[in-house]
C-alpha cells in the first residue's frame, strides 16, 4: 500500500517535468521533425535493403527468375545510399543537438543569473555548475533525441512486424515472446534508474564543489600542509561514487544479461521456426533471409523501445533538477525606466538615500540581523558603518544593492530639486542597482586582462578614461609597470597581483562606472594607510557629489566620512562628532591609529 502512495505522489512530479521538457520539445520542433523524417527514411531503407537481399538470394539459388547483376547493383547501390544516408544524418543531428544543447544551456543559464540573490545561497556554485552542464546536457539531448528515437523505433517496430504478418503471423509471434516480460520489467526498471540516476547526479555535484573550492583556496590548503587531507578528502567521496556507479552497473548488467537471454531465445525460436518453413518447402532461401533480417529489426526496435525507459526516467530526473533552479523567485526589475530616468537627472539634483525603522532577517536564520535601523546619506558625502564582524555591516550594503528587500521597514533612494523638494523616489530594489558602484571584500576579478576587467562595467570607456581610473584608484604605476601594461593577463582570481593591487584594481573598475552611489565594503582593508587617505581623496575628487558608502573596521577611515553609524547586535547609532567609538571595534587598527589623523589630514 505504502509503494502505491509513493508511486501516486511520483506521478505528478513526473508529469511536471515532462511538460516543461515538451516546452522545449515544442520550441524546437522543426529540428526534432527533421530528426524524425530522418529516421524513419533511414528504417524504410533498411526494409528495402532486406528485401532486396531476399531477393538476390533467391535469384541465385534459382528460387525465383531476374538478373543477378541487376540484383547485385541495386543491393550495393542500396546499401552505399544508406551508408550516404546514414552520414548525412549523423551530420544534421549533431547540428541540431549543439545549436538545442547551446541554446537551452544560454537559456538555463540567464535564468540562473536573474534570479534573486538570496535564493541563489541555498546552492553551492559548483551544485550549480553540475546542473548547468550535466544535466543540462541530458535535458538537451533528450529533447533532441527522446521523441524522434521513440517515432522511429516505433516505427521500425510496426512496419518491420507488419512484413512479418505478411509473410508468417506464426513468426511474428515468435519475434514478440520477450514482450510481456520486457513490458513488466519497466517499471522497476524505472524505479532502480531514477533512484541511480539521483544518486549519481548527487555525488558528481559533490565532487565538482569539492574540487572548485580546492583549487580556488590552493594557496590556503598549501599554506595549512592540508594537501594530504584534501586528498583523502576527495578519495572518500571517490569511494562512494565508485560505490553508487557499481551498484547501478552491477543492475544494469542483470537487466542487460537477462534481456539478451529473453532476446536470444526469441531470436533462436525465429530462426527455428524459419529453418522449419524452408525445411517444409514453404520458405524460399531468400524470404527466411529477408525474414531474419527483418525479425532482428522487429526485435532491436522492441528492445530500443524498452531502453527508452531508463531514457526517459534519466532526462526527466535532469529535468527536475534544472527545474529547481530555474524557477527560483526572478529579479522583476519593475522601476527599471524610473531609476534609469533618475541616473539621467542626477546631475541635476540632489540624491538621497534614507532607511527608516529597517528590519532584516535571513530567510533561514533565527534572529534579526538589523533591527530598527535608521540612517541617511547624500550626495558628496562619505557615510561609514563600523563594527565587529558579524554585526550588520555587509548586510546593510546587500540591502542597499538591492539583494536583499527589508523584512520591515523602508529603504529608498530620491532625487532631491536645489529647493529640497522631491523630484523622484524609488524603494531600494534590483532596479536601483544601476545607480550604484560596488566594491567588495577579497577578491573580485574575473580571468582576462586587466583592460576586459574594467570594460566589463564601461564598454564604451576610452584608454584615457580607463587610464583616470587607474590612477583615481592609485594603480596606474603598477599598472604601467607590467609588460604588457593593461593589457596584462591576469591569472586565475589575479594570481599574479598582490591583494592591495587586486583592491586597487576593484576600486578603479567602480570609478570607471561613474554611478552616483559608490558602495565599499572593507575596500582599503589590503592598503596601507597613506594609500588609503590617497584613494579616498582620489574618488572624492573624481566626482564631488558621488555617495561614498563605506563598512570598516580601520580607524582610519573615521576621521574623513561625514557620517559614522555604529553597527552592532542588529542596532544602528549615529555616532556624535568626536565620540570615541568602543576599542573593539577598532582594534584591528592597532598602531595605525596615530597614522589615520595623518591620513585625515592629507584627504583634508
Amino acid at each position: 500500500m505504502n509503494k502505491i502512495k509513493h508511486y501516486l505522489k511520483k506521478i505528478p512530479e513526473i508529469l511536471r517535468e515532462w511538460i516543461w521538457l515538451f516546452r522545449y520539445i515544442k520550441k524546437y520542433w522543426l529540428g526534432v521533425l527533421t530528426y524524425v523524417l530522418l529516421g524513419v527514411i533511414a528504417v524504410g531503407m533498411g526494409l528495402v535493403v532486406a528485401s532486396a537481399t531476399g531477393q538476390l538470394i533467391n535469384i541465385v539459388t534459382k528460387q525465383a527468375d531476374g538478373s543477378i547483376a541487376k540484383a547485385i547493383s541495386l543491393v550495393i547501390g542500396l546499401a552505399l545510399a544508406r551508408i550516404a544516408f546514414n552520414s548525412i544524418a549523423s551530420w544534421l543531428t549533431a547540428r541540431i543537438n549543439i545549436r538545442v544543447t547551446n541554446e537551452i544551456r544560454h537559456e538555463i543559464f540567464e535564468k540562473i543569473m536573474l534570479s534573486k540573490w538570496e535564493s541563489l545561497r541555498d546552492y553551492h556554485s559548483g551544485e550549480i555548475i553540475n546542473r548547468l552542464e550535466g544535466d543540462v546536457g541530458t535535458v538537451a539531448s533528450g529533447v533532441v533525441s527522446f521523441i524522434p528515437n521513440l517515432i522511429t523505433d516505433l516505427v521500425q517496430f510496426i512496419g518491420a512486424f507488419v512484413v512479418i504478418m505478411l509473410y508468417d503471423p506464426t513468426m511474428a509471434l515468435f519475434a514478440l515472446a520477450s514482450a510481456p516480460i520486457l513490458v513488466f520489467s519497466a517499471k522497476p526498471l524505472m524505479k532502480i534508474m531514477r533512484k541511480y540516476t539521483e544518486q549519481t547526479r548527487k555525488i558528481n555535484g559533490e565532487i565538482l564543489s569539492f574540487n572548485e573550492e580546492a583549487f580556488q583556496n590552493i594557496q590556503l590548503v598549501k599554506a595549512f600542509d592540508l594537501t594530504k587531507q584534501r586528498c583523502q578528502a576527495l578519495g572518500t567521496l571517490l569511494q562512494e561514487y565508485r560505490r553508487v556507479r557499481l551498484e547501478y552497473t552491477r543492475v544494469s548488467i542483470l537487466v542487460s544479461a537477462a534481456m539478451s537471454v529473453i532476446g536470444l531465445i526469441a531470436g533462436y525460436a525465429c530462426y527455428g521456426w524459419a529453418v522449419y518453413r524452408l525445411y517444409q518447402g514453404e520458405f524460399l532461401y531468400g524470404d527466411m533471409t529477408a525474414l531474419l533480417q527483418i525479425t532482428n529489426m522487429l526485435s532491436s526496435a522492441f528492445s530500443a523501445l524498452v531502453a527508452l525507459v531508463p531514457t526517459a526516467v534519466s532526462t526527466a530526473t535532469s529535468a527536475g533538477r534544472v527545474i529547481e533552479v530555474t524557477t527560483l523567485p526572478a529579479e522583476a526589475d519593475a522601476d527599471a525606466e524610473k531609476a534609469i530616468a533618475i541616473a539621467r537627472q542626477v546631475s541635476d539634483g540632489e540624491l538621497c538615500i534614507r532607511a527608516e525603522n529597517v528590519n532584516f532577517t535571513y530567510r533561514d536564520a533565527d534572529e534579526a540581523v538589523l533591527t530598527g535601523a535608521n540612517f541617511s546619506a547624500r550626495s558628496g558625502e562619505i557615510v561609514a558603518f563600523v563594527g565587529p564582524s558579524g554585526g550588520g555591516k555587509t548586510t546593510i550594503l546587500r540591502l542597499l544593492l538591492g539583494l536583499l528587500p527589508p523584512t520591515e521597514g523602508s529603504l529608498s533612494v530620491s532625487l532631491m530639486g536645489e529647493d529640497g523638494t522631491c523630484l523622484s523616489s524609488l524603494p531600494v530594489s534590483d532596479s536601483t542597482r544601476r545607480l550604484c558602484a560596488y566594491v567588495p571584500q577579497g577578491n573580485s576579478v574575473f580571468s582576462g586582462t586587466i583592460e576586459s576587467n574594467l570594460l566589463a562595467v564601461a564598454p564604451d570607456a576610452t584608454e584615457a578614461q580607463l587610464e583616470a581610473a587607474l590612477r583615481a584608484a592609485d594603480a596606474w604605476d603598477f599598472v604601467s609597470a607590467q609588460p604588457d601594461g593593461i593589457r596584462t593577463v591576469l591569472g586565475e582570481r589575479g594570481v599574479n597581483l598582490s591583494e592591495g593591487q587586486l583592491q586597487r584594481l576593484a576600486i578603479a573598475r567602480a570609478v570607471l562606472r561613474d554611478a552616483p552611489v559608490l558602495i565599499m565594503d572593507e575596500a582599503t582593508s589590503a592598503l596601507d594607510v597613506e594609500t588609503e587617505a590617497r584613494v579616498l581623496k582620489n574618488i572624492m575628487q573624481n566626482n564631488p557629489r558621488r555617495i561614498c558608502l563605506v563598512t570598516t573596521h580601520r580607524a582610519s577611515m573615521l576621521d574623513y566620512s561625514d557620517r559614522v553609524y555604529d553597527v552592532g547586535n542588529g542596532h544602528l547609532r549615529e555616532v556624535p562628532a568626536g565620540e570615541a567609538l568602543p576599542v573593539q571595534q577598532t582594534a584591528e587598527a592597532g598602531s595605525e591609529s596615530d597614522a589615520a589623523s595623518c591620513a585625515g589630514d592629507a584627504v583634508n
